[in-house]
């Protein structure tokens, strides 16, 4: 998981902490998953290396594929739990998505699509899901937990 993130600090929060995710957690009213703590643990948000997910269903970008610019972190600008604008709550509001849960990438759509911890089958205590939701505003589950989500993900260079 180390070689999850690019050099450099666009996307990134400050360094995580315990009290942090305890803050988030309370302020989206779910646990978050502890993969997605873990890969946060490394570098609280940042621009992903491996960014295309392939899909068995075509999307806006492609006949079988989507494109995540990076991974949203917690605090800060960025961060999933802002109330400054680029947050989870103000992008669902923003955009019209689906209220499954949180909106953990930014996308190169600029708001058409969105990646997003899936919490409808497993409550809000629960494992979430991965969830795509495109133009349509449907969310289609990508991956049963967000371990498997990026374990799921490509260099988009490589052939899908």
């Amino acid at each position: 998981m180390s070689e999850l993130f690019e050099d450099g600090d666009y996307y990134m929060g400050p360094p995580l902490s315990h009290d942090m995710v305890l803050r988030a957690e309370y302020s989206l009213g779910l646990r978050l998953p502890e993969g997605y703590v873990a890969a946060l643990s490394i570098k609280n948000g940042g621009v992903l290396k491996r960014r295309c997910f392939p899909t068995e269903f075509a999307t806006s970008w492609a006949v079988d594929h989507f494109e995540v610019r990076a991974l949203l972190g917690v605090g800060g600008t960025w961060g999933i739990d802002s109330s400054s604008g680029p947050g989870s709550a103000d992008l669902i509001a923003e955009w019209g998505y689906p209220e499954i849960g949180v909106i953990i990438c930014d996308m190169p759509s600029g708001g058409h699509d969105v990646v997003m911890l899936d919490y409808s089958q497993s409550g809000p205590d629960g494992e979430p899901s991965v969830a795509y939701v495109d133009e349509d505003r449907i969310p289609r589950t990508v991956a049963g937990s967000f371990d498997e989500f990026l374990s799921r993900l490509i260099l988009c260079s490589s052939p899908i």
